[in-house]
């Protein structure tokens, strides 16, 4: 008789006894979690399971859990992990559901098969290991599952942690908090970037009061913000400057380049308020919509056509700088800093006018 045969005879035969008496083991049991899971949800759950596990068996795939026949019952493990770890059980509470199966199976193997000590023998280190496999599978799965929800916990955290709001109309803030990475700085620009688009700011005020130490990266990774924010066509400040940060960057040698820094948000913003109602000169837009990507050489050719245009007396806007262009800019290190540039023509002609000394006002859609 092959090995767990008679396993399977005797689940089919006592089945609801088996059922019974590992529920009882399963609520009696210190791991048992009666605040989060009910019994009617545990009692469905095993019942499923002894199910599946019988019907495995009979399809004699003993040794080898990833085979298909136990395919629905590795499913419903791993549904199981997956609700156990959003719920706040532990991996051992989690294993306990199959490896608690061990004792009544045990019970009645012992039962049945009192008169052939090898015949039980075989059957107990069958179903030992089987069901170890079995318990493994739901750990390992459990934890995968886990790992799947701190993951989504810190986007979500990272997300509120770098939020952008609109101080005035054409002013936009970002307050960050905690030490910048490769992965948040992406997520910072991406932010910022949207939230240019979406009102226009003509300036952005970046503030590190909330970040511990500033050394080269976290520097290189704010420059390459405010260097995105610029072919947006904002200008960035950057607030929060304490005195020790000060001291950090000038041993560190670390270039803030033409990026003006105040020492508190609130100066930042009286600088900002002021550049909103400075007035400018003679405008020209150059518009770049219609250009499907900038590299190196349509950079130089855009910058000789600006530097032309201020020699006649003209200062220059470049409007059409996509999400992707800016990006694109950036990642190749190209210089466009001198240059004030927008999202769209609309923005840079507002941004022409009020360099000009003219108010725009932008009607408010009715909903």
């Amino acid at each position: 008789m092959n090995p767990g045969a008679r396993t399977t005879d005797l689940i089919k035969k006592h089945e609801d006894e088996i059922l019974q008496d590992w529920l009882q083991r399963q609520l009696g049991a210190v791991t048992a979690r009666h605040d989060l899971l009910k019994k009617n949800d545990l009692e469905e759950q095993s019942r499923i399971f002894l199910s599946g596990l019988t019907a495995a068996l009979q399809r004699g795939e003993v040794g080898d859990i990833r085979g298909p026949a136990w395919g629905p019952v590795r499913e419903l493990l791993a549904s199981v992990s997956q609700s156990r770890a959003r719920q706040g059980f532990s991996p051992s509470e989690t294993a306990t559901f199959v490896f608690s199966l061990k004792e009544p199976l045990f019970a009645h193997l012992q039962k049945e098969l009192a008169g052939d000590a090898p015949a039980l023998a075989t059957e107990l280190w069958t179903t030992t290991v089987l069901l170890d496999k079995l318990g493994l599978f739901t750990v390992e799965s459990f934890l995968k599952s886990r790992e799947e929800v701190i993951q989504s916990q810190q986007r979500t955290m990272l997300e509120l942690s770098t939020p952008v709001v609109e101080l005035w109309k054409g002013i936009l803030a970002l307050p960050l908090i905690g030490t910048l990475d490769s992965e948040r700085t992406q997520l910072v620009m991406e932010s910022l970037l949207t939230r240019i688009v979406e009102t226009g700011a003509s300036i952005a005020i970046i503030d590190i009061t909330g970040v511990p130490t500033v050394d080269t990266l976290v520097a290189q990774h704010l420059l390459k913000t405010v260097a995105a924010a610029r072919l947006m066509g904002a200008d960035c400040l950057i607030s929060g400057i304490r005195p020790q940060i000060a001291q950090t960057i000038v041993h560190l040698g670390v270039e803030l380049g033409d990026v003006v820094t105040k020492a508190t948000l609130a100066g930042a913003f009286g600088v900002a308020l002021q550049r909103i109602v400075d007035s400018g000169a003679r405008i020209a837009v150059i518009d770049i919509t219609g250009v499907p990507t900038v590299d190196t050489l349509v950079a130089q050719h855009l910058l000789k056509t600006v530097a032309a245009a201020r020699l006649m007396g003209a200062d220059c806007i470049i409007s059409g700088i996509r999400p992707q262009i800016a990006q694109t800019i950036v990642h190749l290190g190209l210089e466009l800093n001198t240059v004030a540039t927008k999202a769209t023509l609309a923005d840079a002609f507002a941004l022409a006018l009020q360099r000009v000394g003219l108010a725009v006002t932008r009607p408010t859609p009715r909903g």
